[in-house]
């Protein structure tokens, strides 16, 4: 989970000596400012979620940057409660790593003072958008050989083989709630229905130990 908070502490008074304990239970933790998942799969919805006390009344507008136009556009809204929690959903429409931020809009209950309202830190999260795809890894009877990138294959080699992708190119990938980014390494796989092919360095990193069903994206 990733979490984006901002919080304010208390000045510390010069000289004052600690409290005695009281054997008392100490506060719950503050929740965050914004909470979401850094890793979603397109067609599933991602969720923002957070505690803003003083926007209670509000309304938080989720925004993602636009990386052909550089400008944020509004992705979802919520309205903030009484009690300052909020979620926002977003089934995202574009894939690839998403820098998203959090604002609010001006109070919205009735008589309210239409101030406006600034949040004492950005809340920003980067999240990566995955497209389902299915894949393999190889490993075994390759090891030592040179692969079609010029690399030498061995048990320690992270990367990942594509039929056209140039080599080196960057591809994330996600599979059970783990996260890897390798490069292109070789040509493949050549069976049809398939995608990907790991090698087996980058498949035991996301513990991906069959032909399957995972996240991939390529970032360049």
């Amino acid at each position: 989970m990733l979490l984006v908070t901002g919080t304010l502490a208390a000045p510390a008074v010069a000289g004052a000596a600690d409290p005695a304990p009281t054997g008392g239970t100490a506060a719950p933790e503050t929740d965050p400012a914004m909470a979401v998942a850094p890793n979603v799969m397109l067609g599933r919805a991602a969720e923002f979620s957070g505690t803003l006390p003083a926007a209670a009344g509000r309304t938080v507008t989720i925004e993602r940057l636009d990386a052909e136009t550089g400008a944020w556009v509004a992705i979802a809204s919520a309205p903030v409660g009484p009690d300052g929690r909020y979620v926002a959903t977003w089934e995202p429409d574009v894939t690839g790593r998403v820098p998203t931020r959090v604002t609010v809009a001006a109070a919205a209950s009735p008589g309210a003072a239409e101030t406006a309202f600034a949040l004492a830190a950005p809340l920003e999260a980067l999240l990566t958008v995955y497209r389902p795809a299915n894949a393999t890894w190889f490993g075994p009877g390759f090891y030592g050989r040179r692969t079609a990138c010029g690399l030498r294959m061995s048990k320690r080699l992270l990367g990942v083989a594509h039929k056209r992708l140039p080599c080196g190119t960057m591809v994330a990938f996600t599979y059970k709630g783990r996260a890897i980014t390798v490069p292109v390494v070789d040509r493949g796989p050549f069976t049809k229905g398939r995608a990907w092919d790991l090698t087996s360095a980058a498949a035991k990193a996301l513990r991906f130990t069959a032909t399957g069903r995972l996240g991939a994206v390529p970032l360049g």
